[in-house]
């Protein structure tokens, strides 16, 4: 049980991200970013002091060291009383995968502020990001929006080893924190078409039915059996969007038949796939 395992490769192979840098170097002005579906954003404050807003909502968060500000779901927001000499930024805004539905976004708190001091495993993509950052490269844009994914990924470590830190709601990273739990969520994210019983999971997790019932319950607020649905679910969604037709998926994801897919779909969504599927393209 005390074996390492990779928590995060699994879920990202299945769930992509992409990062995109819109910014870099001086802002001098107040800056609103607005709110828009399944787009989140990663600011980079290199030097400077800020205070942040979230208009409808009361209160500022005082930034006043390098830090990393990361939202991860669609919420406006805005950068406040910019010294005059301006606020050095790189900005990248984050693509999850199905939007503010992707598993990573929706198990994040709606901001997460992180100085920089507090996670030096990050030094060294910081001063490669920092660096391409400088004007006239060749390949910068591309390489520079790598380097924003790689440092989501590590900026997601470091909150899974950190938990507390990060004050993570229940949900699946939450999950991802406890060691037992870690075990089983991974091998889920790994092979969802398997036939999991709540037996086999219990065992994974070296734990009783009931204990791990309550501990997945207290962690994720949700039953093994509600995360496994809601799992397939939203890989079934990923691959109605790209074209697919239902049998296959059915038959890929551990459904008895297209039927039983169906009903898992519509029990979950409240749609039909063909339905939901109708919606999404209007």
């Amino acid at each position: 049980m005390s074996e390492p395992i990779d928590r995060l490769s699994a879920l990202f192979e299945r769930f992509r991200v992409r990062a995109s840098l819109f910014h870099s170097g001086k802002l001098c002005d107040l800056v609103r970013f607005d709110a828009e579906p399944g787009r989140g954003f990663l600011h980079v404050l290199r030097a400077g002091e800020l205070e942040l807003s979230h208009p409808g909502e009361r209160g500022r968060v005082r930034v006043n060291e390098p830090s990393l500000i990361f939202y991860p779901r669609a919420k406006a927001h805005v950068f406040h009383e910019a010294p005059a000499e301006g606020l050095d930024l790189v900005c990248a805004t984050i693509a999850f995968a199905g939007g503010d539905t992707h598993p990573v976004a929706r198990a994040l708190p709606p901001c997460v502020v992180l100085p920089l001091r507090y996670v030096p495993d990050l030094s060294a993509t910081l001063a490669l990001l920092f660096a391409e950052s400088e004007p006239g490269r060749c390949g910068q844009r591309l390489l520079l929006d790598r380097l924003f994914e790689v440092l989501l990924l590590q900026l997601l470590r470091h909150l899974l080893n950190h938990p507390d830190e990060a004050g993570l709601p229940p949900g699946m990273l939450a999950g991802l924190s406890e060691p037992r739990l870690a075990r089983v969520l991974t091998a889920l994210h790994e092979a969802p078409e398997q036939a999991w019983s709540l037996a086999r999971m219990a065992a994974m997790a070296g734990m009783s039915r009931t204990a791990f019932i309550n501990t997945f319950r207290d962690h994720l607020a949700q039953t093994p059996v509600d995360y496994l649905a809601a799992l397939r679910v939203q890989l079934a969604q990923q691959r109605l969007l790209a074209g697919e037709p239902v049998k296959r998926i059915a038959d890929d994801l551990g459904y008895s038949s297209a039927s039983a897919f169906t009903r898992a779909f519509t029990s979950t969504t409240g749609h039909a796939p063909r339905h939901w599927l109708q919606q999404q393209r209007a």
